[in-house]
């Protein structure tokens, strides 16, 4: 039955992904049922269980990059990195458990050797496979991935031409960057999706800063995502002195790169597929900080280290490691279950990871920042 379920929600899924028109409804649909859920599960926890549709995988935690607010490529997880058999592996047992994506990401992925047959098997087994990287490699590196049956590409952006080399902390980084995305719609067109995920932290909070980003994102026909900096992540750092960490003097900016975004969305929505209740949310986010109590849903991923450590999410709730346990042994057991529990009721540093999806399914937040 679980089998049958799965190859009807995948034909489902791959009639609407091209079409808007049939797509949005049931998106609409879907949300108003994972709002109920989770007005219920307030009072009765138990209703909430692990229900894994995708996988977020670290292949390796070599980084090419010296970005100010990462660990990765110094001091977390040094020298880690995950075999192909492993990946392949997990990526069985995920899809057999009903995961439909998986994001491959680092540290730098692309510095991964086995890369493109890690895309190669997902993509045979039906998985939506995307990437993150920098970019920096890309133009070595496109068209074996698109072979190998990519087709789908998130990109870290941190800044425009100086402060991009800045964040990084590399010279020339971002020429190398913008030549991998320009020869990737050279080559490839609009065959590849592409999304700009634009960190919103104290040294990019400014409107130049934001419209730099948009044109960038429109020169190259890309999906616009923010993402927030920070606070608990393990492989994340605040900077020296807190640098890139908002202060409450920073209100007034924030507010100001908010109402453009919202702008920004109302003009080409298509552009910014994140909710516009969510991106009114954004300066609640990074001002209240672990204060922002508004239920998690990560009782749909787990999250894989280059260590082989397998997690709930980005930050917390250990299940085992990979190199002691295949997936399947880790997955849909009591310890899940109780990590699902803990994570939808906030027992945990409480970050503002899949903010979008979390403020969606929660009514009071859809009501509150509605307007």
């Amino acid at each position: 039955m679980g089998q049958i379920i799965r190859k009807g929600r995948d034909i489902l899924r791959a009639t609407v992904r091209d079409k808007p028109m049939i797509k949005a409804p049931l998106v609409g649909v879907e949300n108003s049922l994972e709002q109920w859920k989770h007005t219920i599960a307030k009072r009765f926890p138990s209703v909430i269980k692990p229900r894994t549709r995708k996988m977020t995988v670290a292949i390796t935690a070599q980084c090419n990059l010296r970005c100010v607010g990462c660990r990765y490529g110094r001091d977390f997880m040094p020298g880690h990195i995950l075999s192909l058999d492993m990946v392949k592996g997990l990526m069985d047992d995920g899809r057999a458990a009903g995961v439909e994506t998986i994001r491959l990401y680092g540290g730098e992925p692309l510095l991964h050797k086995d890369l493109p047959a890690m895309i190669e098997h997902g993509v045979s087994i039906g998985l939506e496979v995307y990437v993150t990287t920098n970019g920096v490699l890309l133009e070595k590196r496109i068209d074996e991935l698109y072979d190998a049956g990519l087709r789908d590409i998130t990109l870290g952006y941190y800044g425009t031409g100086a402060r991009y080399d800045a964040y990084v902390q590399k010279d020339d980084r971002f020429v190398q960057m913008e030549r991998g995305i320009a020869a990737t719609r050279e080559r490839y067109g609009n065959e590849m999706d592409l999304q700009l995920n634009f960190l919103i932290m104290r040294p990019s909070c400014d409107l130049e800063a934001l419209q730099d980003a948009w044109d960038f994102a429109d020169r190259y026909d890309m999906a616009f995502h923010t993402d927030l900096v920070h606070y608990s992540l393990p492989y994340f750092t605040e900077g020296l002195d807190s640098e890139i960490q908002f202060r409450p003097e920073d209100a007034p900016a924030l507010q100001a790169v908010t109402d453009r975004l919202i702008e920004l969305k109302q003009q080409n929505p298509a552009r910014i597929p994140e909710a516009i209740e969510s991106i009114r949310s954004i300066p609640d986010w990074l001002m209240k900080g672990p204060d922002m109590r508004i239920p998690c849903d990560v009782y749909n991923m787990i999250w894989i280290g280059a260590d082989g450590s397998v997690k709930l999410c980005y930050v917390t709730f250990d299940m085992g490691n990979l190199h002691d346990n295949r997936l399947s042994e880790l997955i849909n057991t009591p310890t899940h279950t109780a990590a699902t529990r803990s994570a939808f009721k906030l027992e945990c540093p409480n970050c503002h990871c899949e903010r979008d999806s979390r403020i969606r399914k929660d009514k009071p937040s859809m009501r509150k920042y509605s307007s």
